[in-house]
């Protein structure tokens, strides 16, 4: 498997292709790169400076041909904005009547090849406007007003998310994304024809020690079936937590409904000592989540809040699309009135540093050590 780049390297590559913006802190340790052409998308992080590790994945080969593909442009980075539901009777992703399966599935040219603009800028922030239209797969038409806020965190900020007193020795770098999606035509959204989530996708660069870290509630349950069941030994759910293995050598992905999820989910990996907290906005209170299965629905409000996916090959011998391992997380889907507007939070924290700080952040946030991490896939 191919190590990770440093940050200087990836963002040397990005130059080449694309122009960024870059976040910084003041020492210069913690950087955000952001690129406007890809959605506003953050595209990878460091802790650590120039020679410090790449966090997101990067897909060199797609960037650098320049070239668009037909059904999706999986371009990488740890934080894009997507737009659900991708299956069912009120999908984006299907055109009406068009059989669920991949020589029809499209993803919607606004929230995959086409740019976002910028409102303004500074040093720490970005802000990101696009106007868009979609159409479901029961035809109706949705008008809708884009603003996308990316701010990188401080020590401050991390503490204050957290709820805790992080180690100032640690290294970390941490970002969040304020998203927000406005009805901006004229007839209001309705759950009979139809309604629409803030999606946020998070793509990781795999290791052999990575396991994905999902709290959960009582009486969970995980949906584990989306590419056939995962294999025993790549997901272990025990004493309220769920582990899932992120090495980018199984294809596989698992989902956490809202009734068993809580507001956070991470990652540890063993082997460059990285730990991945991610938190979002969550609404207990809400009952509707689109359901994406690739299928006409029963109940089409009945989808996941949590994802996680591992990517590896599609079939025996073919080629991974990365390798790399995402999380992500969704906002609930809502009736909205024209100028009404639903907003989603996502944020991402990576902390690189003594074990013993690292493992009272895990227990703190996902609730598990890291021994136990390190030890439940085994």
């Amino acid at each position: 498997m191919k190590s990770p780049a440093t940050f200087a390297a990836d963002a040397e590559f990005m130059a080449k292709h694309k122009k960024y913006i870059l976040l910084q802190d003041e020492t210069g340790d913690a950087k955000v790169l952001v690129v406007p052409d890809y959605q506003g998308r953050v595209m990878t992080s460091t802790a650590t400076g120039d020679e410090g590790i790449s966090f997101g994945w990067l897909n060199y080969e797609l960037i650098a041909s320049g070239q668009l593909n037909k059904h999706i442009n999986a371009f990488g980075g740890e934080d894009r904005f997507w737009i659900g539901p991708e299956g069912g009777q009120f999908s984006i992703f299907f055109k009406k009547g068009d059989p669920f399966d991949l020589e029809h599935w499209q993803t919607p040219a606004p929230i995959d090849s086409e740019p976002f603009d910028v409102v303004s800028q500074s040093e720490t922030q970005v802000i990101f406007h696009k106007n868009m239209q979609l159409v479901n797969y029961s035809n109706t038409v949705f008008s809708l007003d884009i603003e996308r806020v990316i701010r990188l965190l401080n020590n401050d900020d991390i503490n204050r998310t957290l709820d805790q007193n992080i180690d100032p020795y640690l290294k970390a770098v941490a970002f969040e994304t304020v998203n927000k999606m406005t009805n901006s035509g004229e007839n209001a959204w309705k759950k009979e024809t139809g309604l629409l989530s803030i999606w946020i996708l998070g793509m990781l660069n795999p290791s052999e020690g990575v396991t994905v870290v999902i709290p959960l509630r009582e009486d969970a349950i995980v949906n584990d079936a989306y590419f056939g069941k995962v294999p025993e030994g790549r997901l272990v759910i025990k004493n309220g937590v769920a582990f899932f293995k992120g090495d980018g050598q199984h294809r596989s992905k698992i989902g956490v409904p809202p009734s068993s999820a809580k507001p956070v989910m991470g990652s540890y990996d063993s082997v460059k000592n990285v730990l991945t907290i991610v938190q979002y906005s969550f609404d207990e209170s809400a009952e509707h989540y689109v359901n994406s299965a690739w299928e006409l629905q029963e109940d089409p409000y009945s989808g996941d809040v949590i994802n996680s996916y591992n990517d590896g090959p599609p079939a025996p011998g073919a080629k991974p699309l990365g390798p790399f391992y995402e999380l992500e997380s969704s906002s609930p889907a809502k009736e909205l009135s024209p100028g009404e507007t639903l907003t989603h939070i996502h944020r991402t924290f990576h902390f690189t540093g003594a074990q013993k700080t690292l493992d009272d952040i895990a227990q703190s946030q996902l609730g598990v050590g890291l021994d136990e991490i390190n030890s439940a896939l085994q």
